[in-house]
């Protein structure tokens, strides 16, 4: 077997699961509509996107059971509950981890859809990637808010780099669990025989 990550390692198929992936699902369709009438729209996109994502294996398997599981689902959607709050380090660093969660999710939903197939390494890197785009996207769209639409925004560069560097460690920090994570499923699949194989 090859080091390409399969399609199913972010996927549980339990009905208690799906219950709740389900419900946190729903609270993510109410957050986006929220968010955008409060014109809050890059908490409203990032809703989407969790949204879209949860959706996506339950589609693909045409099983409403086969859901992401719903602990994983919960930290991407931290960004939404801890972005409104006083930005401290401690928050701007758990608000990254759920962004990084939600960048896997995004990369296990997109082997799920598409010829896309990425490697435990890529996929990781990828993480780290996004989890720094996306902390400038929020950080544009808050600036924004803030001009236009009323609300606070760091005061000072140092405070942005700061926003920044957060976001890069808490990216890597995610980025190696993964990459535990993933090296530890490949183990497991290295060492479970082909159906109908019995092993010796």
């Amino acid at each position: 077997m090859g080091q390409e990550r399969p399609e199913e390692w972010f996927a549980t198929d339990t009905r208690a699961n799906a219950v709740l992936t389900w419900a946190l699902t729903g609270a993510l369709s109410v957050t986006v509509v929220t968010h955008l009438f409060a014109g809050h729209f890059v908490g409203a996109a990032f809703a989407a996107v969790a949204m879209a994502v949860a959706v996506v294996p339950p589609l693909i398997a045409r099983s409403w059971t086969h859901t992401l599981p719903w602990p994983l689902l919960t930290i991407a959607s931290l960004p939404l509950v801890l972005a409104p709050l006083q930005p401290t380090l401690r928050v701007q660093f758990v608000v990254s981890i759920g962004v990084a969660a939600l960048g896997m999710l995004v990369v296990s939903a997109l082997q799920l859809t598409t010829p896309l197939r990425m490697t435990p390494g890529f996929a990781v890197v990828f993480v780290v990637i996004a989890t720094l785009a996306v902390a400038g996207f929020w950080a544009v769209g808050s600036a924004f808010a803030a001009a236009y639409l009323g609300g606070t925004f760091v005061e000072t560069n140092d405070e942005l780099m700061r926003t920044f560097s957060v976001a890069l460690i808490a990216g890597l920090s995610a980025g190696l669990v993964f990459w535990q994570y993933f090296r530890w499923q490949l183990r497991r699949a290295h060492a479970t025989p082909p159906q109908g194989v019995e092993s010796t």
